[in-house]
């Protein structure tokens, strides 16, 4: 894969370090709007990019790289995407996929018209803790119950107060709690359910409009997911699944999970005990599980995506894309109902 950076900000800085290990990949270009053009030259000079541009339509026409990735603003996602997969370009696409359903749907649309790929960049899809969590799901028993936290007091949250307002909460950029962070949570519960049948958002509304944190419910058959993300205030993250006969655990933010612990009912052992509540307590087994260290969080889901393309997979590909936009129609179903304009 010969990939283009398309941006300079912070996210750029952590995909260039990223990829370093990746030999499957080539970095290729990097595009920057022409005030922010000294910091596209400094990152050539860092990591050996051979190409700079400051003309997004020049690039397109011109580049070597066969596949961009974009980490810009999120309401610049869908025109780049957009504009890149008319010109042929393969796209890695910073999360959340897109603002809108039709615009998700429409990605999808010509991407697959062209055979084309479009990949939402988002760690929860390329993590081991991930993969073991949809192995494990089948101990748990019938799912009763999902409980989800993302919670950070943001970096830019005090200048937000005093009315210096960041894109990240700002609605016309769709910034804001829900499409930020509890993202991650989203696919999370997607990722290992499906579509729910419904979805409620409670969210917290700050002085311009954005939520600042909030709490979702996705309703799925027989129980219910329940999905917080903060952006003003802090907590524990974790991800907790519940069953009838055991449940699974993360202990850490849901962007950087790293381990997973899964208790559940030992069928071989009939007898129960008491516990000092007066509860009945079955025997169980409990399995811990530790992903290998990587080099960066970010890594692993570039090596997928240039494996993907490199063998053109185009079922894995559709599979990754189905979720992206069912996470994108969920978003979007959350907002309206809050009352959230973008």
């Amino acid at each position: 894969m010969k990939l283009a950076f398309i941006g300079t900000g912070k996210i750029i800085a952590d995909a260039l370090f990223a990829i370093e290990p990746v030999k499957t990949i080539e970095k290729t270009a990097i595009f920057a709007r022409p005030h922010s053009k000294e910091k596209a030259e400094s990152f050539a000079n860092q990591y050996h990019i051979p190409e700079i541009y400051t003309d997004y339509e020049k690039l397109l026409n011109e580049t070597a790289a066969d596949t961009v990735y974009i980490g810009l603003i999120n309401s610049a996602h869908y025109p780049y995407a957009k504009k890149a997969l008319l010109h042929g370009k393969n796209v890695i696409l910073e999360k959340p996929f897109t603002g809108f359903y039709k615009e998700a749907q429409e990605l999808q649309q010509i991407a697959e018209e062209k055979q084309l790929f479009i990949f939402e960049a988002v760690t929860v899809l390329h993590n081991d803790v991930f993969y073991e969590m949809k192995k494990n799901l089948s101990k748990l028993g019938p799912i009763r119950m999902a409980l989800c936290n993302y919670s950070q007091y943001s970096s830019r949250y005090d200048a937000y107060l005093n009315g210096d307002i960041a894109h990240s909460f700002d609605p016309e950029y769709y910034g804001g709690a829900l499409y930020d962070i509890n993202v991650y949570n989203i696919h999370y519960c997607i990722g290992l359910f499906g579509k729910p049948k419904d979805v409620e958002y409670y969210p917290n509304i700050g002085p311009n409009g954005v939520d600042t944190s909030g709490t979702l419910i996705l309703i799925y058959h027989g129980f219910s997911a329940v999905c917080t993300g903060s952006k003003d205030s802090d907590s524990p993250g974790f991800i907790s699944i519940q069953g009838e006969k055991g449940f699974m655990k993360i202990d850490s933010k849901p962007n950087i999970a790293s381990e997973l612990t899964t208790i559940y009912a030992d069928d071989n052992i009939k007898e129960k005990v008491k516990d000092a509540a007066g509860a009945m307590v079955r025997a169980t087994i409990t399995e811990d599980f530790k992903a290998p260290q990587n080099h960066h969080r970010m890594t692993q889901e570039f090596i997928d995506f240039a494996r993907v393309i490199d063998e053109k997979d185009y079922e894995t590909a559709h599979q990754f894309l189905e979720e992206s936009v069912t996470v994108v129609g969920v978003l979007e179903k959350a907002r309206q109902k809050a009352g959230i304009e973008f």
